[in-house]
Order: structure tokens, then C-alpha cells, then sequence
């Protein structure tokens, strides 16, 4: 319990010393893992179901007609894919404008911390490197918070969007028509 509390007051000391757009930044890291989360969540347990039951759909529908060739059979065969592949990509826009928002907002960081060093010089009318320390501190964590938040969704939103073009293609080719 001791280790938890020391480490909760180290979190809050990091996020002080970001100012209030390392806040922003937690906050758009934290919802961006969590929508990864929930796609990771969907596709090692959900999709695999709902695989099954597309492509049983398609083999009893082939099995009952074979008239694979029809205008009919083809629509059904797109839509059965479209659904599937709606469900694969599903939030992963949103999970890549998070990652591409993280720098921006890290930039936002710096901005109003060469802000604040700009004011403390202002106001002190010299260069004292000591109190310029906290806006120069105030400027770089939250570019360092957005560089590694964005970082971090980058191999998880490549890894999701591969994963869902193969699963489309194999779905595709797990449904095969007549032609």
C-alpha cells in the first residue's frame, strides 16, 4: 500500500511539473489505450464468433443454391465481407487521430511553457536561469508526454489496421464464388 502511495504522489508530482496540458495529454493517451483495448478485446475473443457464423451463413447459403454467381449470391457474399470488415475497423480512425492529436498537443506544451519562461523574464527583467527552470521544465515534459503517447499508439493502430485488411482479405477468400 506504501509503494502505491509513493508512486501515486510521483504521478502527481510528473503531472505538476507538465503544467495543464499534460493533463490534456493523460487524458488523450488514456482514452486512446482504452479504444485499443477494446478493439484487442474484440478481436481475440468477438470476431472469431462472429467469423464462424459469416461463414456458415455463406456455406449454407451455397450448399442450398448453386447459383454462387448470381447478382443475388454476390450482394449477400459483399455484404456478409462489409460486415465483417466493419467490425475490424470500427474506431480505428478515431484510435489514429488520437495518436496523430498526442504531438500536437505536446507542442501545445511547449508553447505555453517558453509562454510562462517569456513571462517570469518579463517580470524578473533579467535572464535568471533558475526561475526560467520551471517553464523550460513546463515545455519539454509535456513534448516528451506527447512524443511517447504518441509513439505508443503508432505500433498498436499499424498492428490493428494490418490485422483488419488480412482478416478482410482472408474473409474474402474464405468465400469463394463461382466465376
Amino acid at each position: 500500500m506504501l509503494f502505491f502511495i509513493e508512486m501515486m504522489n510521483d504521478i502527481r508530482e510528473f503531472m505538476d511539473t507538465g503544467g495543464q496540458v499534460l493533463l490534456v495529454i493523460a487524458a488523450v493517451v488514456c482514452l486512446m489505450w482504452l479504444l485499443i483495448f477494446e478493439r484487442l478485446i474484440y478481436i481475440f475473443y468477438r470476431y472469431r464468433g462472429i467469423k464462424k457464423t459469416m461463414l456458415n451463413t455463406w456455406q449454407r447459403r451455397t450448399v442450398a443454391t448453386t447459383k454462387r454467381e448470381s447478382w443475388n449470391s454476390e450482394q449477400i457474399r459483399q455484404a456478409l465481407i462489409s460486415r465483417g470488415s466493419n467490425g475490424l475497423n470500427q474506431n480505428l480512425p478515431l484510435i489514429h487521430s488520437l495518436v496523430v492529436l498526442c504531438p500536437l498537443l505536446g507542442l501545445l506544451g511547449t508553447v505555453t511553457g517558453m509562454i510562462e519562461v517569456f513571462d517570469v523574464m518579463a517580470i524578473s527583467g533579467s535572464g535568471n536561469a533558475r526561475s526560467m527552470a520551471s517553464g523550460v521544465s513546463k515545455a519539454t515534459i509535456p513534448t516528451m508526454a506527447g512524443m511517447v503517447g504518441s509513439l505508443s499508439g503508432v505500433f498498436a493502430s499499424s498492428f490493428l489496421q494490418r490485422f483488419a485488411k488480412r482478416e478482410t482479405e482472408l474473409l474474402e477468400d474464405a468465400m469463394p464464388t463461382a466465376h
